[in-house]
Protein backbone atom coordinates (compact mmCIF):
# COMPACT_ATOMS: atom_id res chain seq x y z
CA UNK A 1 0.00 0.00 0.00
CA UNK A 2 1.15 3.47 -0.51
CA UNK A 3 0.93 6.51 1.24
CA UNK A 4 -0.01 10.48 1.33
CA UNK A 5 0.41 12.66 3.23
CA UNK A 6 -2.01 16.02 2.78
CA UNK A 7 -1.60 19.43 4.76
CA UNK A 8 -4.37 21.10 5.87
CA UNK A 9 -6.25 17.96 5.76
CA UNK A 10 -9.36 18.07 8.35
CA UNK A 11 -11.60 20.01 5.83
CA UNK A 12 -12.41 21.54 2.08
CA UNK A 13 -9.86 20.23 -0.52
CA UNK A 14 -7.87 18.58 1.82
CA UNK A 15 -10.43 16.25 3.69
CA UNK A 16 -11.75 15.94 0.14
CA UNK A 17 -8.53 14.23 -1.18
CA UNK A 18 -8.46 12.13 2.18
CA UNK A 19 -11.93 10.65 1.45
CA UNK A 20 -10.99 9.69 -2.31
CA UNK A 21 -7.25 8.61 -1.29
CA UNK A 22 -8.61 6.27 1.68
CA UNK A 23 -11.00 4.55 -0.31
CA UNK A 24 -8.57 3.94 -3.10
CA UNK A 25 -6.61 2.33 -0.76
CA UNK A 26 -3.84 4.51 0.40
CA UNK A 27 -2.30 5.22 4.02
CA UNK A 28 -2.75 8.60 5.00
CA UNK A 29 -0.37 10.89 7.18
CA UNK A 30 -2.95 13.95 8.27
CA UNK A 31 -1.48 17.24 8.57
CA UNK A 32 -3.59 20.26 10.71
CA UNK A 33 -3.29 22.11 13.26
CA UNK A 34 -6.13 20.83 15.65
CA UNK A 35 -4.90 17.46 16.68
CA UNK A 36 -8.48 16.75 17.77
CA UNK A 37 -10.21 17.35 14.44
CA UNK A 38 -6.86 15.24 13.00
CA UNK A 39 -7.40 11.92 15.39
CA UNK A 40 -11.23 12.32 14.49
CA UNK A 41 -11.06 12.67 10.75
CA UNK A 42 -8.21 9.85 10.88
CA UNK A 43 -10.06 7.39 13.05
CA UNK A 44 -13.31 7.99 10.58
CA UNK A 45 -11.15 6.98 7.43
CA UNK A 46 -9.54 3.96 9.50
CA UNK A 47 -12.99 2.45 10.31
CA UNK A 48 -14.43 3.12 6.96
CA UNK A 49 -12.05 1.95 4.73
CA UNK A 50 -9.34 -0.34 6.49
CA UNK A 51 -6.48 2.14 6.19
CA UNK A 52 -3.72 3.42 8.23
CA UNK A 53 -4.22 6.98 9.08
CA UNK A 54 -1.35 8.74 10.93
CA UNK A 55 -1.93 12.47 12.24
CA UNK A 56 0.68 14.78 12.45
CA UNK A 57 -0.28 18.51 14.30
CA UNK A 58 1.49 20.93 12.59
CA UNK A 59 1.18 24.91 12.21
CA UNK A 60 3.08 25.97 8.88
CA UNK A 61 3.40 29.54 9.47
CA UNK A 62 5.97 28.68 12.24
CA UNK A 63 9.55 27.19 11.23
CA UNK A 64 8.98 24.14 13.84
CA UNK A 65 5.80 23.14 11.77
CA UNK A 66 7.42 22.84 8.72
CA UNK A 67 10.00 21.42 9.92
CA UNK A 68 8.32 18.17 11.73
CA UNK A 69 6.38 17.90 8.40
CA UNK A 70 9.94 17.95 6.15
CA UNK A 71 11.03 15.42 9.01
CA UNK A 72 8.31 12.68 7.98
CA UNK A 73 8.93 13.14 4.40
CA UNK A 74 12.27 12.44 4.17
CA UNK A 75 11.73 9.24 6.48
CA UNK A 76 13.17 6.52 4.71
CA UNK A 77 11.38 3.91 6.22
CA UNK A 78 8.41 5.23 5.82
CA UNK A 79 8.21 6.45 2.61
CA UNK A 80 5.20 9.28 1.49
CA UNK A 81 4.34 8.36 -2.23
CA UNK A 82 1.79 11.73 -2.38
CA UNK A 83 2.43 14.65 -1.07
CA UNK A 84 -0.83 16.92 -1.63
CA UNK A 85 0.14 20.63 0.05
CA UNK A 86 -2.82 21.79 0.63
CA UNK A 87 -2.90 23.96 3.37
CA UNK A 88 -3.77 27.84 3.08
CA UNK A 89 -5.75 30.61 4.01
CA UNK A 90 -7.18 34.65 2.57
CA UNK A 91 -6.93 37.69 3.72
CA UNK A 92 -9.77 39.76 4.01
CA UNK A 93 -9.11 43.16 2.64
CA UNK A 94 -7.37 44.54 -0.04
CA UNK A 95 -3.57 45.56 -0.40
CA UNK A 96 -2.14 47.86 2.29
CA UNK A 97 -5.58 46.86 4.55
CA UNK A 98 -4.27 44.02 5.61
CA UNK A 99 -1.65 44.24 8.39
CA UNK A 100 2.21 43.23 6.75
CA UNK A 101 2.44 40.22 9.67
CA UNK A 102 -0.72 38.60 8.04
CA UNK A 103 0.78 39.06 4.49
CA UNK A 104 4.06 37.44 5.42
CA UNK A 105 2.14 34.84 7.32
CA UNK A 106 0.63 33.73 4.35
CA UNK A 107 3.34 33.94 2.03
CA UNK A 108 4.95 31.47 4.92
CA UNK A 109 2.33 28.88 4.27
CA UNK A 110 1.50 29.46 0.25
CA UNK A 111 5.31 29.53 -0.52
CA UNK A 112 8.09 28.39 1.84
CA UNK A 113 6.13 25.60 3.18
CA UNK A 114 4.79 24.22 -0.59
CA UNK A 115 8.82 25.20 -1.38
CA UNK A 116 10.27 23.11 1.30
CA UNK A 117 8.15 20.53 1.37
CA UNK A 118 7.81 19.71 -2.15
CA UNK A 119 11.61 19.46 -1.98
CA UNK A 120 11.69 17.14 1.04
CA UNK A 121 9.59 15.23 -0.47
CA UNK A 122 10.81 15.00 -4.35
CA UNK A 123 13.93 14.02 -3.13
CA UNK A 124 13.06 10.62 -1.82
CA UNK A 125 11.02 10.11 -4.46
CA UNK A 126 13.50 10.82 -6.82
CA UNK A 127 15.54 8.40 -5.07
CA UNK A 128 12.79 5.64 -5.70
CA UNK A 129 12.07 6.89 -8.89
CA UNK A 130 8.59 6.93 -8.28
CA UNK A 131 5.59 9.67 -6.48
CA UNK A 132 3.98 12.49 -6.84
CA UNK A 133 3.07 15.83 -5.59
CA UNK A 134 0.23 17.71 -5.69
CA UNK A 135 0.69 21.88 -4.56
CA UNK A 136 -2.61 23.36 -4.62
CA UNK A 137 -3.26 26.98 -5.83
CA UNK A 138 -6.21 28.52 -7.82
CA UNK A 139 -7.27 30.43 -10.70
CA UNK A 140 -6.43 33.39 -9.05
CA UNK A 141 -3.34 33.11 -9.85
CA UNK A 142 -3.74 33.74 -13.65
CA UNK A 143 -5.53 37.75 -13.08
CA UNK A 144 -3.71 39.98 -11.14
CA UNK A 145 -6.48 40.14 -8.10
CA UNK A 146 -4.09 40.48 -4.52
CA UNK A 147 -1.71 39.49 -2.65
CA UNK A 148 -3.20 35.86 -2.59
CA UNK A 149 -3.24 35.62 -6.55
CA UNK A 150 0.14 36.33 -6.34
CA UNK A 151 1.41 33.97 -4.20
CA UNK A 152 -0.59 30.89 -6.22
CA UNK A 153 0.84 32.23 -8.95
CA UNK A 154 4.25 31.31 -7.54
CA UNK A 155 3.14 27.88 -6.66
CA UNK A 156 1.76 27.59 -10.53
CA UNK A 157 5.75 28.73 -11.74
CA UNK A 158 7.27 26.79 -9.19
CA UNK A 159 5.66 23.96 -9.60
CA UNK A 160 5.74 23.58 -13.37
CA UNK A 161 9.33 24.43 -13.10
CA UNK A 162 10.56 21.76 -10.97
CA UNK A 163 8.15 19.81 -13.13
CA UNK A 164 10.20 20.11 -16.13
CA UNK A 165 13.18 19.96 -13.96
CA UNK A 166 12.50 16.63 -12.86
CA UNK A 167 11.07 15.01 -15.93
CA UNK A 168 12.06 11.98 -16.61
CA UNK A 169 13.23 10.94 -13.00
CA UNK A 170 9.67 9.32 -12.04
CA UNK A 171 8.37 12.04 -9.82
CA UNK A 172 5.34 14.43 -10.72
CA UNK A 173 4.37 17.11 -9.95
CA UNK A 174 0.80 18.97 -10.61
CA UNK A 175 -0.34 22.61 -9.46
CA UNK A 176 -3.94 22.35 -9.29
CA UNK A 177 -6.10 25.49 -9.90
CA UNK A 178 -9.54 25.47 -8.34
CA UNK A 179 -12.09 28.40 -8.47
CA UNK A 180 -14.56 28.80 -6.01
CA UNK A 181 -15.06 25.43 -3.69
CA UNK A 182 -17.51 25.13 -0.94
CA UNK A 183 -14.96 24.67 1.96
CA UNK A 184 -14.62 26.93 5.27
CA UNK A 185 -11.61 28.82 3.44
CA UNK A 186 -14.43 31.76 2.81
CA UNK A 187 -15.80 31.51 6.87
CA UNK A 188 -12.39 31.06 8.26
CA UNK A 189 -11.24 34.25 6.65
CA UNK A 190 -14.30 36.38 7.64
CA UNK A 191 -15.47 36.27 3.61
CA UNK A 192 -18.93 36.53 2.69
CA UNK A 193 -20.28 34.40 0.13
CA UNK A 194 -23.47 35.55 -0.77
CA UNK A 195 -22.60 37.52 -3.84
CA UNK A 196 -21.27 34.76 -5.24
CA UNK A 197 -23.20 33.38 -8.54
CA UNK A 198 -24.18 29.40 -7.88
CA UNK A 199 -22.68 28.66 -11.33
CA UNK A 200 -19.05 29.61 -9.80
CA UNK A 201 -19.01 26.72 -6.97
CA UNK A 202 -17.72 23.91 -7.52
CA UNK A 203 -17.74 20.85 -5.82
CA UNK A 204 -14.69 19.83 -4.16
CA UNK A 205 -15.24 15.69 -3.94
CA UNK A 206 -15.36 16.27 -7.88
CA UNK A 207 -12.76 18.78 -7.73
CA UNK A 208 -10.46 15.94 -6.03
CA UNK A 209 -11.25 13.40 -8.69
CA UNK A 210 -10.30 15.76 -11.80
CA UNK A 211 -7.27 15.95 -10.17
CA UNK A 212 -6.26 13.36 -9.72
CA UNK A 213 -7.24 11.59 -13.08
CA UNK A 214 -4.76 14.89 -14.59
CA UNK A 215 -2.03 13.88 -12.13
CA UNK A 216 -2.18 10.48 -13.53
CA UNK A 217 -1.79 11.40 -17.09
CA UNK A 218 0.95 13.46 -16.02
CA UNK A 219 -0.07 16.75 -16.70
CA UNK A 220 1.87 19.38 -14.62
CA UNK A 221 -1.32 21.63 -14.56
CA UNK A 222 -4.83 21.45 -13.34
CA UNK A 223 -7.94 23.69 -13.93
CA UNK A 224 -10.46 20.89 -13.11
CA UNK A 225 -13.43 22.06 -14.50
CA UNK A 226 -15.11 23.56 -18.12
CA UNK A 227 -16.20 26.44 -16.65
CA UNK A 228 -12.67 27.57 -15.13
CA UNK A 229 -10.99 26.35 -18.07
CA UNK A 230 -13.15 28.37 -20.57
CA UNK A 231 -12.84 31.41 -18.30
CA UNK A 232 -9.00 30.78 -18.24
CA UNK A 233 -8.73 31.05 -21.82
CA UNK A 234 -10.40 34.17 -21.96
CA UNK A 235 -7.88 35.32 -19.84
CA UNK A 236 -5.25 33.82 -22.07
CA UNK A 237 -6.48 36.47 -25.07
CA UNK A 238 -7.25 39.31 -22.53
CA UNK A 239 -5.25 42.10 -22.71
CA UNK A 240 -3.36 42.51 -19.27
CA UNK A 241 -4.30 46.47 -19.52
CA UNK A 242 -7.66 45.72 -19.24
CA UNK A 243 -7.76 42.51 -17.57
CA UNK A 244 -6.51 44.50 -14.56
CA UNK A 245 -9.22 46.23 -14.42
CA UNK A 246 -11.72 43.78 -15.22
CA UNK A 247 -10.74 41.78 -12.45
CA UNK A 248 -10.88 44.27 -9.97
CA UNK A 249 -14.53 45.55 -10.77
CA UNK A 250 -14.94 41.73 -10.70
CA UNK A 251 -13.52 41.04 -7.26
CA UNK A 252 -15.33 43.80 -6.04
CA UNK A 253 -19.02 42.68 -7.52
CA UNK A 254 -18.37 38.76 -6.57
CA UNK A 255 -15.13 38.89 -4.65
CA UNK A 256 -15.07 37.34 -0.96
CA UNK A 257 -16.61 41.00 0.90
Amino acid sequence: MTTALITGATAGIGAAFARRLAADGHNLVLVARDKERLREQATELHDRHGIEADVLRADLSEDDGIASVEERLTDRRHPVDLLVNNAGFGNKGQYLDVPMADELKMLKVHCEAVLRLTSAAAATMRERRRGGVVNVASVAAFVPRGTYGASKAWVVQFTQGAAKDLAGSGVRLMALCPGFVRTEFHERAGMGTGNIPNWMWLDADKLVEAALADLARGKSLSVPDPRYKALMGLVKVTPRGLLGGVTSRTGRKYGPQ
